[in-house]
């Protein structure tokens, strides 16, 4: 897996999205049968927008609603000869509610960055350094939005 930071474009429309919503210093996780603790994270419909399927993703999973979406990057992903890509978005955390009934989530909970290592379904070195990232991407657009 190769993570192509913004203002990458990949070559094909991503297939899925995966979301970094902050509350302060916590970042969101949902806790998803078969990865465990992850962002919000899931497939884009064929009708859909990223951007869209980010916020329907964060929804389904944790009742969250999202601020403005600010794209982080793509993970690129290859298998068997075949490239795939995923947009990454950070965000600030709006709201939470409720978990939908009949979605795949069993909970969700805020984590600091220091927590992460010992939650996060999968911990390697990239996810490491991405997690700090993708908060200072976000500080960085809400500075440029108040400038």
């Amino acid at each position: 897996m190769i993570f192509h930071p913004a203002p990458y474009r990949p070559p094909i429309r991503p297939f899925a999205v995966v979301v970094f919503a902050w509350e302060g210093e916590k970042v969101l996780l949902c806790d998803i049968p078969g990865r465990g603790w992850t962002v919000p994270s899931g497939r884009v419909e064929p009708t859909e927008d990223p951007r869209e399927a980010a916020r329907r993703e964060s929804f389904e999973e944790a009742g969250a609603t999202l601020g403005c979406l600010h794209e982080l990057g793509y993970f690129e992903l290859c298998s068997r000869g075949t490239r795939r890509f995923v947009a990454a978005y950070t965000t600030r955390l709006l709201e939470k509610t409720c978990i939908p009934e009949g979605t795949e989530s069993r909970g969700c909970q805020l984590a600091t960055l220091s927590e992460l290592a010992e939650l996060y379904h999968v911990w390697d070195p990239l996810m490491e350094r991405l997690f700090p990232y993708s908060l200072e991407v976000l500080r960085l657009a809400e500075q440029d939005r108040a400038d």
